[in-house]
């Protein structure tokens, strides 16, 4: 029996994506207090790279979610709140990449319904427990005395991993000084499918296009990054303030701007396991990285941690060997940790670049990028990159 450790998005994406690669012959059993009931709602949306939707069709997730938005075009701004204009400094097309769309935005509450949805219907055990500890010889203790003895743990219960500390895969962290901002927004025209990243000396400002909706006819998910003084105000502030510093900073473009549901902040920090894998076990998705939201690759991170977990695990059973296999699991880290640590480092990077109001960095940090916008093969390779399936 294979087990997993936490029904979030990566821990039922790992549970379908094994199930997926051996087929039903093999048990596989997820474990979570929250399995109890529904989930609790999530503000978020993703965008998920061309890598992500691949991995999810496989898993036969992708038609399950409904409405999704293509993002078919970014544009990043470098501006101050008071500037008059905007000046886009880079834009990238889904055709820099030859690809159909940059990304696809979904809702975290639907995807995790419809992998939880999947789960069930292919047999995996959905199982209220937590995992707390190990208990010795190959066991894990839950949380209601029992014990489990499973062939793999994988370790999905998310940043604040309770069970990672318990078994001293250690955790190394920096904080940004900022929070980052999630909500929904409508607005009066339409986003045409242009996701823009303002860039802003308290820290970038996205707005990301949904399916049609809202009071205002048109939809966009927000995620604002702003220091931690100036969240503590926002905090205390009235529904009518809020809304008028959300369209300060969401522009004109759109026309009217609407909340459609509550700003809610989150301390924006980095970390990373100091490692993967150990004996009966192996970290996934945000128990194993957290990253600067800066370029939303945070959950595309945790699923390609899941496909090449998955491939790894099956690749040894497939020769007889153990799900945990230690060369087997050596090899999914050697995989993706450097992934990890490039993603860190340049989303740190570019938070730290412009997340300032010093002049000669903004002249240097707009020359750059508007040489990168005319660059076309640049262009070309980064929007390769970004989506997960080539550089």
């Amino acid at each position: 029996m294979l087990a997993v450790a936490g029904a979030g998005h990566a821990g039922l994406a790992f549970a379908l994506a094994i199930r997926a690669e051996l087929g039903p012959g093999v048990a596989v059993a997820v474990y979570d207090p929250a399995l109890a009931g529904p989930p609790a709602s999530d503000p978020r949306h993703f965008a998920l790279t061309p890598a992500s939707r691949a991995l999810l069709e496989r898993i036969g997730i992708w038609n399950r979610l409904g409405a999704v938005q293509p993002i078919l075009r970014m544009e990043i701004t470098d501006s101050r709140l008071s500037d008059p204009v905007r000046p886009t400094i880079l834009t990238f097309d889904a055709r820099d990449g030859d690809a159909e769309a940059l990304a696809w935005m979904a809702g975290s509450d639907a995807l995790r319904m419809a992998l939880r949805d999947a789960a069930a219907a292919a047999g995996i055990a959905l199982v209220p427990r937590a995992v707390i500890r190990p208990d010795g010889a190959g066991r894990f203790l839950l949380d209601d005395g029992s014990a489990i003895r499973p062939g793999l743990l994988v370790v999905a219960d998310g940043a604040r991993s309770r069970l990672r500390e318990a078994l001293g895969a250690g955790w190394v962290s920096r904080s940004f000084g900022q929070h980052g901002i999630v909500a929904t927004v409508s607005h009066e025209r339409d986003h045409e499918g242009v996701a823009v990243q303002h860039f802003l000396p308290s820290g970038p400002f996205a707005i990301l296009p949904l399916p049609p909706g809202g009071a205002l006819g048109h939809r966009s998910s927000i995620v604002w990054s702003e220091r931690d003084d100036a969240v503590a105000a926002l905090d205390n502030a009235d529904a009518s303030d809020v809304r008028r510093e959300v369209e300060r900073r969401f522009g004109q473009r759109l026309g009217e701007v609407a909340l459609e549901t509550p700003v809610r902040p989150y301390r924006l920090a980095a970390g990373i396991a100091r490692r993967f894998v150990g004996e009966g076990f192996a970290l996934v998705g945000d128990t194993a990285h957290v990253v600067h939201p800066i370029a939303g690759q945070g959950l595309n991170l945790g699923l390609g941690d899941v496909e090449a977990l998955a491939e790894a695990v099956a690749g040894a059973m497939r020769l007889g060997l153990g799900p945990a296999d230690a060369e087997a699991l050596r090899g999914y880290e050697r995989a993706r940790r450097p992934v990890t640590l490039g993603m860190g480092t340049a989303t740190a990077g570019l938070n730290g670049l412009f997340s300032n109001d010093a002049g000669p960095l903004r002249l240097l940090r707009d020359i750059g990028m508007g040489l990168v916008d005319r660059a076309p093969r640049l262009k070309q390779a980064l929007v390769r990159r970004a989506s997960g399936l080539g550089s």
